[in-house]
């Protein structure tokens, strides 16, 4: 081979050799591209880090949206529409930190454009929001996860409530006791104060009322308010609810009944209450007692404690012998990093937080009703009360609606 024909062949192999940068393939302390999850942020406020940091340390932020953005929205990596984010097919994920009066609609907006979806607690503000939810998550295949809250794992008194084999004679009473914050998170009737600069007025209200602006409305003080949120229920329900309602088999159906111990509530501030005892079809009773106003809530006579040992004692010999031929009641999903990977549903699913938020939901209409409120576990409606059925169903400011 001469050197003039070295030279070229040399030449020609330098010119299809590529370096390839040591994160495609995914070195030692790298993600490779088939790993990230390619994820916006459409909430950007207090609690706005902490949820996304929920998507782990494979998640790349290729886009945050904000009301409050209005001055500084290039829409192309930060946006104040959450419908502009949606638009790009380059995103996986969408983490909503938001107050929860838009949780509803970007979840459902988001899982129709092919999004899977990770939510901030409360997953809605009332409780047909709840139920358009798991139905979009069902509808689309799409995997919802309200915050970090995982699978409840199996049990035997799981299985007998899932299968109905104690009918109505779970006779317990569980309390959910203190730490509401209700004092915290009460609004204030007052407007004309400052707010954030930039920030896009109408799209933080969205569905909810077009009211005079006022700046207690903006950031975490939102949650003393009915259009945006449930008060201290809304905000620690959630956390204090989860465990002992997955536990209890709380998730496998709804509340009937509702029973208020509560001062008059005022229509847009959420105000104090004392106590309220949610029934279920199957004799249990769930009570939020709050402790920061009226009296206790009276101990009750068949406390919950061991109750997996008191169902089975209800069972009779044929319906034990039949409880280990019968399958598993729903539980065990797996997180939601795996959910994604393996296209299961997750531990925190959007039916199973349906389910965990009508509870403290239904408290919330039963106070500002001044009233019992029973409702249809089927139809999920008030019965015979319309006035009660329409903070189920609440109106939306147009053009948005479920």
């Amino acid at each position: 081979m001469s050197r003039r024909d070295f030279l070229a062949s040399s030449a020609a192999a330098a010119a299809t050799f590529t370096i390839v940068p040591r994160h495609v393939l995914g070195g030692e302390g790298q993600t490779p591209p088939s790993e990230q999850i390619r994820a916006a942020l459409i909430g950007c406020g207090g609690r706005s880090s902490g949820t996304f940091g929920l998507l782990g340390k494979n998640a790349v932020k290729v886009a945050e949206c904000d009301v409050r953005f209005k001055d500084k929205a290039d829409n192309k990596t930060v946006y104040t529409d959450f419908r502009r984010v949606l638009e790009r097919d380059d995103i996986d994920v969408v983490a909503i930190a938001t107050h929860p009066g838009w949780h509803a609609l970007i979840s459902i907006a988001a899982m129709e454009a092919g999004k899977d979806v990770l939510c901030e607690k409360p997953l809605c503000r009332f409780i047909s929001e709840g139920r358009a939810i798991a139905d979009a998550e069902k509808r689309t295949g799409r995997i919802f996860q309200i915050e970090n809250k995982g699978a409840p794992g199996k049990s035997k008194l799981r299985k007998i409530l899932h299968h109905g084999l104690v009918g109505n004679k779970f006779d317990r009473t569980a309390i959910i006791r203190g730490a509401f914050k209700l004092e915290q998170w009460h609004g204030h009737m007052e407007y004309g104060l400052a707010s954030a600069k930039g920030l896009d007025w109408d799209m933080y209200c969205g569905p909810a009322p077009m009211r005079p602006l006022n700046g207690h409305r903006v950031g975490g003080s939102h949650r003393g308010y009915w259009d945006y949120d449930g008060g201290g229920l809304g905000d620690m329900a959630t956390h204090h609810l989860w465990g002992p309602a997955c536990g209890t088999g709380r998730d496998l159906s709804c509340p009937v009944e509702a029973i208020p111990y509560a001062p008059p509530q005022h229509p847009e501030a959420a105000g104090m209450w004392g106590w309220c005892e949610i029934k279920f079809a199957d004799g249990f009773k769930m009570v939020l007692e709050s402790t920061e106003w009226g009296k206790p809530y009276e101990k009750p006579a068949n406390p919950s404690n061991d109750d997996e040992k008191y169902l089975l004692g209800l069972l009779s010999p044929e319906d034990l012998k039949k409880l280990d031929t019968l399958p598993d009641a729903p539980g065990g999903e797996p997180g939601f990093l795996q959910a994604i990977r393996t296209r299961q549903r997750a531990g925190g699913h959007a039916e199973r937080a349906h389910k965990v938020t009508m509870i403290f939901h239904m408290a919330n209409v039963a106070f500002r009703c001044g009233r019992t409120v029973r409702m249809d576990p089927v139809t999920e409606q008030i019965i015979g009360d319309e006035e009660a059925n329409r903070l189920v169903n609440q109106p939306m400011r147009a053009p948005w609606r479920l």
